[in-house]
């Protein structure tokens, strides 16, 4: 047979002379092999060293000078174990290096000498003495463990092998003697098998053994078999056997039938014998290896001949598991190290063609997974399906090679079998047998759990993932997200479906983990569409992954102007502020217009936080004539004025006076050059004497250094403002003139003298009131009342009081905290009522400078005063009663600031009055948008809007485009109530299709094509709904 079309492959993986070995070193007691990965060489020439051979890089061996009787290298680490006989005794000096740290782990000095040992696990040597067997662990400080003594039989025998199962229960030891006299050179081979359990030892004859695991059909728990090959001389006849046995059957459970076969030596190799056995546990195959290069290869399950070939030429002595590959290695006296692996393109093409075994052929492919056996394989199938062996057919499907049954037509096959009534579903059968067979594929893994999900049982699920039976997919996630959100998001990692795994963490508001994943998984989101999605549920989890997006290396992926955009198209002011006032920090001067910008919407909106802002001097590259405009706009006068630079600018904003602080005004005066601060002081004179005196009183006062007192003289004087020059004088003259200034003001000989008021309290004077006709000063005395209240006393026994003497009595009255006389007086109408007195009051009394107001006609404070107690219905009846118009609009956005509630209630007052609602409905509502009073706009439409009348279109469209967009519920009900008639109904159908109001979209849609075709998912969407609709 041609090497190509063989079952086995062999490949020789090196040579050791070509790595510098010699040839009288390669033997049984100078090389060593315990697995695939390292060979040890002990030399004795030209001086003791250790060769250690890593067969992942043969080339490059390690010698190191070593003086051992035997080396063994650990089966799977860098441990060498050393073995040398004591000089002048028969004792042996065992040592085990760590050649990797280059320290020594362990040392034991044995009594006896050890003829053979081995590694029989990667933490175990075996020791074989002439008389017993320990073992020794590499672990702690443990010494050899005597485990039982050699029996009879192989007294005076070879050790060739020891070796255990993979549970440690049953070990094996193999030697071989000398022949009989009629055939010496077919030697003996000598087995003993112990048990460890019952510690006992049974002797055979073999020349070979190994152990396997294997699972027997309808037993869940694996056998233990070994294996072992004789050849022996009876009567002159040779007898060559293979028995496979199982030790330690499971009571109650299905045991392995023992079985035996022939070993067919050709008449050429009649004296030649077992040397080796290894079995691979991929392929579930028994490789028997004699010494003169002969291969005999066995099925283990049935021990039947697979193949026979010589694979060396030259005696072979030495094997070694391949697990990896499911084959072995082998070493020749040439020192060849030849690598035997199945070939599996041809194994089962030759079992069933040259062989003619069909029934081995199949089970080999289903074992191994091989190609070759799929024709028969589906054949068998669909003979058992057609005799209604669904249970046989799902073990043939399960155990199928390559799974070239484990399709989704073989799914559909067992879901069309007719349930009987009382019995398990066939589709159910099959699934326990693919799952007690191992791991499902994908499409497997999506059926069997969408029954699972249908039947509502989510822990089945839970378990079979935390077992890895089920291969994750993107579908599967989908599926079971339907019950249970957690354990999609395992199954989205798993199937390293990153865009549902992104999605799944944005739904949880778990933002951090969408970049910490991302990065793991080396994937980069739409963060665009992500940040979308995020802000049509959760506005403030936006604002967080926004800026998380921030803080990322390499800067922000979204550009700031654009996530800004994203939030102001959904109306989310608060939102995208609290974004920039975070990313703004720095104050860059690159960031000038997103300064401007978060400016910019809040002087629209919300102009209490944009005076905030402001006031935090954060921000110093933002545009500033745009910002002064726009502070202008909305009332910020002080902020309007620190911002301009212009004089015409300055001078139409400070005219404001009454919404501006005078304190803010006065202290802002000293910002300005002369020039300009005389020129606004003759602006606010001219455009209300009365009402801004004081505060042109007081910048004179404060800044007459700078402005020039005879400039301020001046000022007064042009405007016959004799009261305002006065209270200038006054306190300049206070302040001001020296104690010769103020004797010569009290000597007789000045014509017109002004009297002073001398207070021996505090030892200084005051120029209170000019006296016509007092030509002395008058001294006050301590307990006696002061000259200007007996002055007053007088005037009101003489009647009424005039504005200026009303208002002084009553400064001087509030200063003593006797709020008592003023109401006396104003009940007596002792006391002219002025605007300047109802302001003087409300310092001390909101309610009497109110009835003050009334008296005085001041019409716009009696209207503000109602509208801070929100009796805003009182504004509209005394408006009526006086005949008064007030300003509507300014008055419903003061209110607006402070009380949002009481501005819906106000406006709602307006829309009853007689005659219509002197501000438009449209602007009304949007005053509450511009602050984002959603809710409070709403109210307000929906209770003006209730006659439903044509001309109300706009506003009834613009009620339900607000809602759909921000408040989707609330517009469901509003259109559930069918109160509107007139809206715009196509634009309504595409806002509701927006806000996931299905329903209502195909309600308002009057195109069926759309609705159906371009509809599809919205139609799958909304179920039977859809249906009761159409």
């Amino acid at each position: 047979m041609a090497a190509a079309n063989a079952p086995i492959s062999m490949k020789e993986t090196l040579t050791l002379p070509s790595i510098g070995i010699n040839q009288q070193f390669i033997t049984f007691t100078h090389v060593t092999m315990e697995s695939d990965k390292y060979i040890c060489v002990r030399e004795t020439s030209p001086q003791n060293s250790v060769v250690i051979i890593d067969m992942s890089m043969p080339m490059q061996p390690l010698r190191r000078p070593i003086t051992a009787d035997s080396a063994l290298m650990n089966p799977n680490s860098r441990i060498l174990a050393l073995k040398a006989q004591l000089p002048g005794t028969t004792q042996d000096h065992l040592q085990i290096f760590n050649i990797e740290m280059k320290a020594k782990m362990k040392s034991h000095q044995m009594p006896e000498q050890v003829v053979f040992w081995k590694w029989i696990t990667p933490k175990m040597l075996g020791l074989v003495t002439q008389t017993s067997v320990y073992h020794w662990s590499i672990e702690g400080d443990s010494e050899p463990v005597k485990m039982f003594d050699r029996t009879a039989n192989l007294s005076n025998n070879q050790i060739i092998n020891y070796r255990c199962d993979p549970a440690e229960k049953w070990l094996v030891l193999i030697g071989i003697a000398p022949g009989s006299p009629e055939r010496p050179q077919l030697v003996k081979g000598n087995m003993q098998l112990f048990s460890v359990d019952q510690q006992r030892s049974q002797a055979l004859e073999a020349h070979a053994a190994s152990f396997a695991s294997f699972k027997v059909p309808g037993n869940e728990n694996s056998s233990t078999l070994i294996s072992f090959a004789t050849k022996s001389v009876n009567a002159g006849q040779i007898t060559s056997k293979l028995h496979v046995i199982e030790l330690g059957a499971q009571p109650g459970r299905p045991s392995f039938t023992k079985k035996q076969a022939d070993l067919f030596f050709p008449p050429d190799f009649a004296d030649d014998f077992p040397v080796a056995m290894q079995i691979s546990h991929k392929y579930s195959l028994i490789y028997v290896i004699t010494k003169l290069g002969l291969l005999f290869v066995y099925d283990l399950d049935t021990a039947t001949a697979v193949y026979r070939n010589r694979i060396s030429p030259d005696p072979i002595f030495l094997t070694a598991e391949a697990s990896s590959v499911g084959g072995f290695y082998a070493i020749n006296r040439r020192g060849q190290v030849l690598l035997a692996t199945v070939n599996e393109a041809t194994i089962v093409p030759f079992v069933s063609g040259q062989l003619n075994n069909l029934e081995l052929a199949v089970n080999l492919a289903k074992r191994g997974n091989l190609p070759g056996a799929e024709n028969l394989v589906v054949q068998r199938f669909q003979e058992l399906f057609a005799q209604t062996k669904y249970k046989e057919a799902a073990e043939l499907a399960a155990e199928s090679p390559q799974g070239i049954l484990r399709t989704p037509d073989t799914v559909a096959k067992f879901q069309s079998v007719p349930v009987q009534a009382g019995q398990t579903p066939p589709l159910l059968q099959y699934f326990g047998t693919l799952l007690t067979r191992g791991k499902l594929n994908a499409f497997e893994s999506l059926e069997l759990s969408r029954l699972v999900v249908n039947q509502n049982k989510k822990n089945l699920l839970e378990n079979w993932l935390a077992e890895d039976k089920l291969e994750c997919s993107e579908e599967l996630g989908d599926l079971v997200k339907t019950v249970d959100n957690d354990l999609a998001l395992k199954i989205y990692i798993k199937a390293r479906a990153t865009p549902k795994v992104v999605a799944a963490f944005a739904e949880r508001r778990e933002f951090d983990k969408i970049l910490i994943y991302s990065k793991q998984v080396g994937y980069t989101p739409d963060y665009l569409f992500l940040l979308q999605t995020i802000l049509r549920s959760d506005p403030q989890g936006a604002v967080n992954f926004a800026l998380m997006m921030s803080q990322m290396e390499g800067g922000c992926p979204v550009d700031y102007n654009t996530i800004t955009d994203l939030f102001l198209q959904r109306n989310l002011i608060r939102e995208a502020t609290a974004f920039l006032l975070d990313v703004l920090k720095p104050n860059l001067p690159e960031h000038a217009f997103l300064q401007t910008k978060v400016l910019e919407i809040n002087l629209v909106t919300f102009p209490n936080v944009a005076d905030a802002i402001l006031a935090n001097g954060m921000f110093s590259h933002y545009d500033r004539p745009r910002v002064a405009q726009l502070c202008e706009k909305a009332g910020l006068y002080v902020r309007a004025l620190q911002h301009y630079t212009e004089l015409p600018d300055i001078k139409r904003v400070i005219v404001n006076t009454h919404a501006i602080e005078p304190q803010s005004l006065v202290e802002f005066f000293g910002t300005l050059s002369r020039e300009w601060a005389l020129e606004c002081m003759k602006d606010l004179l001219l455009v209300n004497l009365r009402g801004n005196l004081q505060i042109i009183v007081q910048v004179a006062k404060e800044y007459c250094e700078q402005l020039g007192v005879d400039a301020c003289i001046k000022l007064f004087e042009q405007f016959k403002s004799y009261e305002g020059l006065y209270f200038f004088l006054g306190s300049y003259l206070s302040s001001r003139l020296s104690s010769v200034s103020k004797n010569c003001l009290l000597k007789p000989s000045i014509r017109r003298l002004l009297s002073l008021l001398q207070s021996r309290h505090k030892g200084s004077s005051a120029l209170l009131i000019q006296l016509p006709n007092f030509r002395h000063s008058v001294p006050v005395q301590a307990g006696q009342t002061p000259p200007l209240l007996q002055y007053f006393g007088t005037l009101l026994t003489r009647g009424k009081l005039n504005a200026f003497e009303s208002l002084e009595l009553s400064r001087l009255v509030v200063n003593q905290n006797k709020k008592n006389l003023l109401e006396n007086w104003l009940a007596e109408d002792k006391l002219e009522c002025s605007e300047e007195l109802g302001d003087l009051v409300k310092t001390v009394d909101n309610d009497l400078a109110l009835k003050i107001y009334i008296k005085a006609r001041a019409t716009p404070k009696v209207v503000a005063a109602f509208a801070e107690r929100r009796e805003f219905d009182k504004i509209l009846i005394y408006s009526k009663q006086v005949g008064y118009t007030p300003d509507y609009l300014f008055l419903l956005q003061t209110i607006l600031r402070s009380d949002p509630q009481g501005a819906v209630n106000f406006a709602l007052m307006m829309s009853q009055m007689e005659g219509g609602c002197p501000v438009d409905y449209n602007t009304i509502t949007d005053l509450f948008l511009q602050r984002n009073l959603i809710r409070e706009a709403t109210a307000f439409l929906l209770d003006v809007l209730k006659p439903n009348l044509p001309e109300h279109a706009f506003l009834q469209t613009k009620v339900l485009e607000i809602n759909l967009v921000t408040f989707p519920n609330v517009a469901d009900a509003i259109l559930a109530n069918g109160m509107f008639s007139h809206y715009d109904r196509p634009r309504v159908a595409q806002l509701c299709e927006k806000a996931g109001l299905y329903v209502r979209a195909l309600q308002h849609y009057t195109e069926l094509i759309y609705c159906i075709v371009k509809e599809r998912q919205s139609l799958q969407r909304c179920h039977g709904d859809c249906l009761t609709i159409w």
